[in-house]
This record gives C-alpha cells, structure tokens and sequence, in this order.
C-alpha cells in the first residue's frame, strides 16, 4: 500500500516539473518573439586583403622587355629603370631580374619577333612582374625625327643628337642640318603609323598574356622629349598623349595590365632628366621612372 502510495507522489512531482519546463520554455519563447535580442555587434575589423607576393614571403621576379628605354640607355651606371626599380623593391622584401630583353631601336614590329624566340618566352615564364617599354620608336621614329640618314625608324644613337628644327639654333643640337633638311613635324605626320602600331602592341600584349598568364604587365607610357623644342612641343604632347590614350584602351580591356605614366614627370623638366642625346632618360630621369612603377606595384 505505501509502494502505490510513493508511486503516484513520483508521478505527480514528475508531471509538476514537466509542467513548470513548459511553462519555462513558453515563456523564453514568447518573450524571444515579442522583445528580439538580434545578433551581437560585429566588434572587429574585416580581415585584411591579400598582401602581395613578396611581402607574404613571395619574391617578386621582374623580367623587362622592350625598347632601349627597358635597357637603359643614357644612364651613365646602366643601372635604368629596371635595375632601380628591382632594388626598390628589394625593401619589400625579395627581388630579383631574371631577365632584361631591352633592345636599342625595338619597334612594335621587332617586339612580335622577339616574342617568338624561345629564350625570351622562357625568361617571360619564369617572372610575375613584366615591364614593357615600347612604343617610342614607332611614334617618332616613322615620322623620320629620330633618323637623319634616311633609312626610316632608326633610333638615335647613343651619343647623338636630334635633328635641328626651323628656328632652332645648330649648336642647340649637335647638327648642322638645314631648314630644309629638317623634319617638317605636324601630329598628322606623328600619328601617321598609330592605327598600325597600336594594333601590333595589342597583339603582343595579348601574346604576352597567354605566355605568362600568371605575370603581371607594367607599361611605360611614354613622354615627349623634344617638349622643350618650340616646333616639336605641340605636336610631339598631342602625338604622346594619343599613343598613352590608345594604350590605355588597350590595356583596359585585359586583367594584370597596368600603365604607368610617365609624361608628367618630364614636362617642363627635361634639362634635368634627359641624357646628352636629349631622348633618353639621365639616371635621374630613370629614377623618377622606377619610383613610379614602384609605387604602382605597391
């Protein structure tokens, strides 16, 4: 009889405490929905975006290819952009050249051939970094300024100088051309080989890319060196600036291109940073060049 009794007490206190979790759990509930807590506040920054390769404990590895810019002309320690700009990146942390293809007097047209040649295509493999000077030749090159013994195109020599212009002394340059002789340049006469040149840097471009689809292309814009020459500051800032425009429509349609400029940093200051052939940069002038890649590879 006391075995029932204790029984039914069990089952009573059971059914009292599974009442009351009930009652406990309707209430959290109700309360849940009419007073909402919501999500805790995010207290912390967003994680950080990729940093680049070397700084990661990468290395970058910078090949340069191009025109006799790329290879340094008229920097009395041979040093130009390229190399300047490998030990600037040194600070970030590994930096190496595993290949400098700059060649005086490269044209678009020469470039294409270059990108066939194997050594070239294996040097290409092997960076993440690619910097492309071209463009110059074509530009002033097929308007006859850099060529005074008519064979169309050449590059000036290290050591010369540029043609004399209408209005323009002969000891200013280093020649004893005539008005005659001279170079008639208008931005028509520039420009006259843009539509071919352009297309043929696109195509190198894109041959580029799919050799190393992984590397990162930086192209040098070019600027107007004969800007301190009356006859030439017009026409050549007009001829510069459609050529830096064409490329930039170039290079905004790919991934991994990047232009850098490089025409404001010789305006009006060409005394300073060109070399004694007045086309090429001085070491300052490549300096100034390899400071703003930098800043772009940042």
């Amino acid at each position: 009889m006391n075995d029932s009794k204790w029984t039914w007490r069990l089952v009573s206190l059971s059914s009292i405490a599974t009442t009351i979790l009930l009652l406990v759990g309707f209430i959290y509930a109700v309360s849940d929905i009419l007073y909402p807590k919501g999500e805790a506040a995010v207290t912390s920054l967003p994680a950080e975006t990729q940093t680049p390769a070397a700084a990661s404990g990468g290395e970058y590895r910078i090949m340069a290819l191009g025109d006799s810019l790329a290879k340094g002309t008229g920097d009395n320690t041979g040093n130009g952009f390229v190399k300047r700009t490998v030990d600037g990146l040194l600070q970030d942390g590994k930096a190496r050249l595993v290949g400098n293809m700059g060649i005086n007097g490269l044209t678009t047209a020469g470039l294409l051939e270059k990108l066939q040649e194997e050594g070239v295509r294996y040097a290409m493999r092997q960076a993440n970094i690619i910097l492309l000077s071209i463009g110059g030749n074509d530009l002033f090159g097929d308007s006859g300024i850099l060529d005074t013994g008519g064979d169309g195109g050449a590059e000036i020599p290290e050591g010369a100088s540029v043609p004399v212009l209408p209005g323009t002394a002969a000891g200013d340059t280093g020649t004893d051309l005539t008005e005659e002789e001279a170079p008639e340049l208008t931005p028509e006469s520039l420009l006259a080989g843009l539509p071919e040149a352009a297309g043929r840097l696109g195509e190198a471009l894109q041959r580029i890319a799919e050799i190393n689809p992984e590397a990162h292309i930086y192209y040098v814009g070019l600027y107007n060196p004969f800007g301190d020459v009356q006859e030439l500051l017009v026409p050549g800032n007009q001829a510069v600036t459609a050529w830096n425009n064409a490329v930039m429509d170039l290079i905004n349609t790919r991934g991994n291109m990047t232009l850098v400029p490089t025409f404001d940093l010789f305006g009006g200051h060409l005394d300073k940073y060109l070399s004694s052939d007045h086309f090429h940069p001085n070491g300052d002038g490549y300096q100034r060049i390899s400071e703003r890649i930098i800043q772009a590879v940042r």
